[in-house]
């Protein structure tokens, strides 16, 4: 039985970093799409039908989603620069930090990110909320690292 006091709690969600290339571009409020999952391949076996046997196959993972308040127009013209052909792959970091802000405990390292959405704010005068844009990446996977 562990002492008391010995425990590990969970890591927060709501303290964290996102970098595009080593440049902090401003607050996001939000990154949504982490995740990982292998397509697994049924293979029925001739004469045993009591089971079928399940082998991993590739690995996909999904577009991840950045969402931050409109400070400026860095997202929109990495955007516009692969809508006008010039494909520029960026290595975007997210670091989850500790509650004081001074450690990161865990690291998602996101490989040959682009965009291939972005949205922009829904304007309406009768609100007083944020300007958010959000920018959806593709990627070749990324790396944990703790």
């Amino acid at each position: 039985m562990p002492a008391t006091g010995d425990r590990e709690d969970p890591f927060l969600a709501f303290r964290f970093l996102v970098r595009i290339d080593r440049e902090a571009l401003g607050g996001f409020s939000e990154v949504a799409g982490i995740q990982a999952e292998v397509e697994v391949q049924e293979i029925p076996e001739g004469g045993v039908n009591t089971f079928v046997h399940k082998l991993p196959g590739r690995a996909r993972h999904g577009n991840l989603t950045l969402r931050r308040g409109l400070v400026s127009t860095a997202l929109w013209e990495w955007f516009a620069e692969i809508m006008g052909g010039v494909i520029t792959r960026k290595t975007v970091v997210v670091e989850l930090l500790t509650p004081g802000g001074d450690d990161v405990p865990m690291r998602w390292v996101f490989d040959s990110a682009f965009p291939a959405r972005w949205l922009g704010p829904e304007l309406k005068a009768d609100q007083n909320t944020v300007a958010v844009e959000a920018i959806e990446l593709c990627h070749h996977g990324f790396l944990v690292e703790s």
